[in-house]
């Protein structure tokens, strides 16, 4: 007997945001270069199909205070994803490892026990020009792509939910 096998693949070309209520995090540290992700992430969301009034944007002092937010806002039934923007470069002090490892760690914690994407676009580079390519320069937009992967991640998750229905 051959069973047929069901793929689950989303590409981000048919993905539609409508319906989906997303928060954005976001870090006010580097505000120059965060502004640019939360913008790319905001009209990212926009033209996928989110409502403006279904996009909650905070911001928070730096990268080390969006856990909590993000906590709080996947546990509270409201929210559908949480975005998570920031920049964090190495420069000379280790608060780099007191601070991106220990963030990325706990958003994703906070992901698989709430079951609610929370998506980590913050920036980890090791300079100012790193981040600045990475916010719509040679090196893509991750603002953008955080978006992306938002809608991209709820769409798996509601066919999973569906496929795991059908066993």
């Amino acid at each position: 007997m051959t069973r047929s096998k069901e793929t689950i693949h989303i590409d981000g070309s048919d993905v539609n945001g409508s319906g989906r209520k997303i928060a954005i995090v976001a870090a006010r540290w580097h505000d120059d270069i965060v502004g640019t992700l939360v913008d790319g992430a905001l009209n990212t969301l926009l033209e996928l199909g989110v409502e403006t009034g279904d996009i909650l944007i905070v911001r928070v002092p730096g990268c080390y205070e969006i856990p909590v937010l993000a906590a709080t806002l996947a546990r509270s039934g409201k929210i559908n994803a949480v975005i998570t923007l920031g920049v964090v470069i190495r420069g000379e002090t280790a608060h780099f490892e007191y601070v991106a490892g220990p963030v990325a760690h706990e958003l994703q914690r906070i992901a698989v026990d709430t079951r609610i994407p929370c998506i980590f676009g913050v920036l980890t580079t090791e300079n100012v020009e790193q981040a600045r390519e990475r916010a719509g320069g040679a090196h893509g937009h991750k603002g953008r792509e955080a978006a992306i992967a938002a809608l991209e991640t709820l769409d798996a998750l509601e066919r999973t939910h569906v496929r795991l229905h059908r066993f």
